[in-house]
């Protein structure tokens, strides 16, 4: 039986070899490979463009603006008074403020809700819900902007905790459609990677006395931490590069707070702002958009490094 099963293996990498060596022999192939090698030239070559063109604006930028004022400042106001100041640390804490506290609201809810369809709903209870839960993704965003506006600052945050309190464009509301918007990510990935798991794993810790619940939260969430990690990084970036909902319902103040209940603008929404075209092309209030767009650019290029990093590091292959 050894040598029988020996000789199969042989046959089969003898194949696989025959089959990589093997030319295209038809041309219908041959066009599908020169297209599919002709999509990611030019997907490519896109990125490099768009790199290479926001770092050299950004750099015309540099030589009118001392980099040290734009990282070691903390006043952002290049459109208003004599003396404009480009400390972007207001930017960038506008938009911590929005991610910190829109991550707070949807990481529990997501993650419940992907424990849940995967570990207690019944499959047909699974197959109308999550396609309900993803049906928020295709939500436009304006609509989530104005919904934040007129809905959650006018008629709850101001007449539940006072006008005071609130004022009328503020983190919080943004936050809270930040957290809607990114729900369905969170949830349908950590889902996928939760129902991933080897149905072994479950029922062995049934098989030692652990209860649904234990097994949810001390085998099956620990199994597809890495797919969970990634879901909840993809989660981040799309709040970090999101526009609409900032930039209507946060404001366009520029503010070093993580105060939620403060207006507040982020980085997009300051780009937003300067491309509106209020800003003539070539000078510093334009050329400051790109010094924004690159910081930007730097911190989602470190968060996909990062999340990569914890991908790998906590993957987990079954055969």
């Amino acid at each position: 039986m050894t040598s029988e099963s020996l000789t199969v293996d042989q046959q089969r990498a003898a194949i696989s070899r025959g089959l990589r060596r093997r030319p295209l022999g038809r041309p219908l192939e041959a066009l599908i490979a020169a297209a599919l090698t002709l999509c990611a030239i030019v997907s490519l070559v896109t990125t490099v463009l768009i790199t290479v063109v926001l770092f050299s604006e950004a750099r015309v930028f540099f030589q009118d603006v001392p980099i040290q004022d734009f990282l070691f400042e903390t006043e952002w106001s290049p459109l208003l008074g004599a003396t404009p100041t480009f400390g972007v640390w207001e930017l960038v804490a506008g938009t911590a403020n929005v991610l910190i506290w829109s991550m707070v609201i949807a990481l529990p809810l997501g993650l419940a809700a992907a424990i849940y369809l995967s570990e207690y709903a019944h499959p047909r209870t699974r197959r109308v819900l999550k396609p309900l839960l993803e049906a928020l993704a295709s939500v436009p965003t304006v609509v989530y902007a104005f919904f934040a506006l007129t809905f959650i600052t006018q008629d709850i945050l101001r007449p539940l905790f006072g006008p005071d309190q609130f004022t009328f464009f503020n983190a919080l509301a943004a936050s809270v459609m930040l957290a809607v918007m990114v729900l369905p990510t969170i949830a349908s990935i950590s889902e996928d990677a939760m129902s991933n798991v080897p149905r072994e794993l479950r029922e062995a810790a049934y098989g030692l006395g652990a209860t649904r619940f234990e097994v949810a939260t001390r085998v099956i969430f620990p199994a597809a931490l890495s797919g969970i990690i990634a879901a909840v990084l993809l989660a981040i970036s799309r709040v970090i590069g999101e526009t609409i909902i900032v930039a209507i319902a946060a404001g366009s103040t520029p503010n070093l707070t993580l105060d939620p209940r403060e207006a507040v603008q982020t980085m997009t929404g300051f780009m937003l702002q300067i491309g509106l075209g209020d800003a003539q092309r070539g000078t510093v209030d334009y050329t400051s958009l790109f010094a924004v767009g690159s910081m930007l650019f730097l911190m989602t290029f470190t968060l996909n490094l990062l999340a990569q990093v914890f991908v790998n590091r906590f993957r987990e292959v079954y055969d």
